[in-house]
């Protein structure tokens, strides 16, 4: 019986052809598709009535950064011009490559093209006396129309 592994690191993450680099701890990136790719309906007779839903395709990306970094400032900087004139907000772009080892130095890469991104909400902020470390993260939430993946 073969073993099957798989050594995950040295992901890369990257917003508008910016590579990030300052994170926080713990979960620092979190893609999410929050709906249902396909529509399922059974009837009469156990008919089944299948349909694409492209709304399957929305992604919800979480970043957590390290609050007063550059790669914060950068993100403050591009969320505010969408609020500044939401009409001539370029859209944000990206590129999250997962790395995937398995054992025997082979590596494949696992790459979502992201597109169509905005700034889903504006960033929760606290102050706390009692040495609680998420003070110091900032967590940006954006929304992606797309984010196929390929794997190379």
């Amino acid at each position: 019986m073969t073993n099957v592994n798989s050594l995950t690191g040295a992901d890369t993450i990257q917003i508008d052809d910016r590579v990030l680099n300052d994170f926080g701890d713990g979960d620092v990136l979190t893609l999410s598709y929050p709906n249902e790719l396909v529509g399922v309906k059974i009837g009469k007779n156990g008919n089944s009535i299948y349909s694409f839903n492209e709304t399957g395709k929305e992604v919800d990306v979480e970043l957590r950064i390290l609050r007063g970094s550059s790669d914060a400032k950068f993100l403050t900087s591009r969320k505010l011009e969408m609020e500044r004139d939401f009409s001539s907000f370029v859209l944000l772009k990206g590129e999250f490559v997962k790395r995937v080892g398995q054992g025997d130095g082979t590596v494949n890469r696992e790459v979502y093209t992201l597109a169509g991104g905005v700034f889903k909400q504006s960033e929760d902020a606290t102050s706390n006396v009692e040495g609680d470390t998420e003070q110091g993260v900032v967590v940006f939430r954006l929304k992606f129309t797309s984010a196929p993946k390929t794997i190379a």
